[in-house]
């Protein structure tokens, strides 16, 4: 996948042949050596990110990875509706086919090494040429299950460098090579020959000993931490391989009259599809016919079906729950939301923290000082009189001890699934950089239209005049609303229809321009709208209604009054409507150590009173839309680090100044863009757990690398000091790897506060 913009273009690469974190910072440093080449790689997806100036093709970014060992391409679009249309491999399949090889090695590796581990191991098994055995079972071992390991190391060699795999394959081949000049030209190949099994370095010439269980059973080590930790990468994407299947695969598009079924991947902007009850809709569009109930959980976390008609944008991907509808697609392949989503999520899998910059860096130098650290360890005990047995022995422990693996993929793993899991609760995370963030952030700035309220007029308050029910208000009042397009008229209409059923149809019906409407309503004379409409027919609202509205106003509410048959029978409340989870998400963001603070345009009366529902304390208002970044930078240089929420154009710029852009997923795609985090529900409370999973994430990708840190520190000097057999340390390095995969792995078990 490609991209150009402004002199730059991105590309996207499918790096093949990396086996460890000393691959990837190989690679991303020979890239990086081209003029005009910004690159990322990443060990754990296989992929390189990369910015290059014009004059550079993406076949000169290829073969720059091909000349330094590896193999590069261009991904093709991870679509799942492609699998479908071209009648290819499943993901699945594709995976199995990749991990095939690797499982083959294992397993020959695994029931050739046993045997030779346990005949090491047990005297007991020590038969009379059990030594020979050993050898006829270690051979396939450390030459073909072996292989990827030697092939590696070659390639490295070839380039003047050095990685986790010449650890591995010098370890092996001179305990391997160690044992065969034992066998031929020592003692160790004598009929009847025994040796115990120890686990520290016991004094000896060498020339009766072999460490052909060594070889073998590192080699089976290593190889089933690779398999597993490829498996657990699998699993760790596969939010994001999830997130792409939700799609339909066919369509019923309708083409002159006619129901025509195509591949999703062949509709086209401006086609008109069918959905069908209990079908997915296939693409992003608008309503032209129908109307139905949209059950659309899996993007967004919301339980509850959306009711949709002519006129309203669906998404694809979600599901009909209940009528027929026709849809008008408005955006198509790479432009829809589920498609914009799975960007965002791979962008983000693609990152790196600083915390993993510092550990590439580490591992690069990491494998030449351990190859030194071996050659002296070798070169200690062989002036310390110890004998060459200790000596190397001491020195392929050493080697093998120090695979840098678990560094490669603390972080990693880590984003993998902690981006992964946060897709499917409807948080995405933008980029790795974003996590370090939410950890300082002090202060969260709330915008208060479509954020903590739920942007559209609603019908709060009914206020009667004595002796006349509400039920009759809201009745007739919205009976004659229903008939106009304004909003508030609108807003009035939908409350009373919420409240007293189906309404009378008016038999006749006036709009008065600024005033309101007026109309007859079962046989009354109607009147709606501003209290000055009632005064041009000679009506005053009662003391008790004229205190009702002057407090509503107060507020910062619309005041609408309501007569018929020539009296002031009530007044209606209509305001933006505070969502009914706001005040929740509020003590939830003070629970984890945020001061909130209201921001809007809105008049102070009318902020002040939605933050009192909430709860927040402080409230900046009446500010114009270029004039809330200002109020983000203020906050800032107050030493505060500002998180910002915001769901309109008007708050794009604020979200991209603040330290930590939270994007509600239900407004602009300006303000989207700008966010560093996309929250797609409309529910505040999903910001209180996107900063909960970022912290957790990070809090995850520190204790992997703490791990793969302090057990390198640990056991390098055990090695070193001979106390560790050449097969134990390769186990425990193996496990250090299957270890921080496994503690990534727990994220997928966050859940979002209820």
């Amino acid at each position: 996948m490609s991209t150009t913009t402004q002199g730059t273009a991105q590309v996207e690469l499918a790096i093949g042949g990396m086996t460890c974190a000393s691959c990837a910072a190989r690679i991303e440093k020979k890239l990086n050596r081209m003029d005009g080449v910004e690159a990322t790689v990443n060990y754990a997806t296989e992929k390189a990110k990369v910015s290059f100036a014009d004059d550079i093709s993406v076949q000169d970014l290829i073969a720059t990875v091909e000349a330094t060992g590896y193999s590069a391409q261009e991904p093709a679009l991870p679509r799942a509706e492609q699998d479908g249309a071209t009648g290819g491999p499943s993901e699945d399949e594709r995976a199995d086919i990749e991990l095939r090889p690797l499982r083959q090695r294992l397993v020959t590796a695994v029931v050739l090494a046993v045997p030779v581990i346990a005949m090491a191991m047990i005297p007991a098994l020590q038969i009379e040429y059990w030594q020979w055995l050993s050898l006829t079972l270690a051979a396939p071992v450390v030459t073909y299950a072996a292989w990827p390991f030697h092939r590696a190391a070659f390639t490295n060699a070839k380039h003047g460098a050095a990685t986790m795999d010449t650890l591995i394959s010098v370890g092996t081949s001179a305990a391997f090579l160690w044992s065969l000049w034992a066998l031929f030209f020592g003692t160790a190949g004598t009929p009847g020959m025994t040796h115990p099994f120890e686990f520290t370095i016991a004094r000896s010439d060498g020339a009766g000993n072999i460490y052909l269980e060594a070889a073998a059973g590192v080699t089976a080590f290593i190889l089933a931490g690779r398999y597993f930790e490829a498996r657990s990468k699998r699993k760790a994407g596969a939010a994001l391989k999830a997130l792409l299947e939700l799609g339909a695969k066919e369509v019923t598009v309708l083409r002159d009259g006619r129901e025509v079924t195509v591949p999703t991947a062949d509709l086209q902007v401006g086609d008109r599809f069918l959905v069908r009850p209990g079908e997915k809709i296939a693409t992003d569009g608008t309503v032209v016919e129908g109307s139905s109930a949209v059950d659309a959980s899996m993007l967004t976390g919301e339980s509850v079906p959306v009711e949709v008609s002519i006129g309203d944008t669906v998404t694809g991907a979600t599901l009909n729950a209940g009528g027929r509808l026709v849809v008008q697609a408005t955006r198509i392949g790479a432009d829809t939301q589920l498609a914009r989503m799975a960007k965002l999520v791979e962008d983000a899998q693609n990152g790196k923290a600083a915390a993993q910059r510092l550990a590439d860096k580490i591992s690069a130098v990491f494998v030449p000082i351990v190859i030194g650290l071996a050659l002296a360890t070798l070169g200690f005990w062989l002036g310390n009189g110890s004998g060459l047995t200790a000596a190397f022995t001491a020195a392929v422990a050493v080697l093998i001890i120090a695979c840098p693996c678990a560094l490669g993929l603390a972080t990693p793993t880590a984003l993998m699934v902690g981006t992964g899991r946060g897709a499917q609760l409807g948080i995405l995370i933008k980029g790795p950089e974003v996590l370090e963030t939410t950890r300082k952030v002090d202060t969260i700035v709330l915008d208060k239209t479509g954020t903590v309220t739920t942007g559209k007029m609603t019908l709060l308050k009914v206020h009667t005049a004595d002796g006349t029910d509400e039920t009759d208000v809201l009745r007739l009042a919205g009976a004659l609303e229903h008939s106009s397009e304004h909003p508030i008229a609108q807003a009035v209409a939908t409350g009373a229809a919420d409240k007293v059923g189906p309404l009378p149809t008016p038999e006749d019906f006036a709009n008065i321009p600024g005033l309101g409407v007026q109309g007859i309503v079962d046989g009354h004379a109607v009147l709606v709208g501003r209290e000055k409409l009632l005064a041009e027919w000679a009506m005053e609202l009662p003391a008790e209604l004229r205190s009702a509205k002057t407090e509503a106003e107060r507020m910062g509410r619309t005041v609408i009054a309501v007569a018929w048959d020539g009296e002031a029978r009530a007044v209606l409340e209509v305001a933006d409507a505070v969502k009914e989870t706001s005040a929740e998400a509020i003590r939830r963001l003070r629970d984890l150590g945020l001061t909130p603070i209201l921001l809007t345009g809105d008049n102070k009366a009318v902020a002040e009173a939605v933050a009192a529902e909430v709860g927040i304390d402080e409230v900046i208002a009446e500010v114009m839309p270029q004039e809330k970044v200002d109020v983000v930078k203020k906050l800032q240089a107050e030493g505060r680090s500002v998180a910002m929420v915001g769901d309109g154009v008007n708050d794009a710029a604020a979200l991209a100044q603040a330290d930590l852009g939270l994007a509600m997923g239900t407004g602009t795609d300006a303000a989207i863009e700008a966010g560093d985090l996309t929250l797609v529900r409309g529910d505040l409370r999903a910001a209180a757990d996107a900063i909960r999973l970022s912290r957790k994430t990070l809090g995850t990708i520190r204790s992997n690398l703490f791990w793969a840190f302090a057990y390198n520190v640990a056991a390098l000097p055990l090695a070193a000091a001979g106390l560790l057999n050449p097969m134990i340390a390769g186990a425990a390095m193996a496990f250090s790897s299957v270890f921080v995969v496994g503690n990534s792995l727990r994220l997928r078990s966050f859940r979002a506060a209820n």
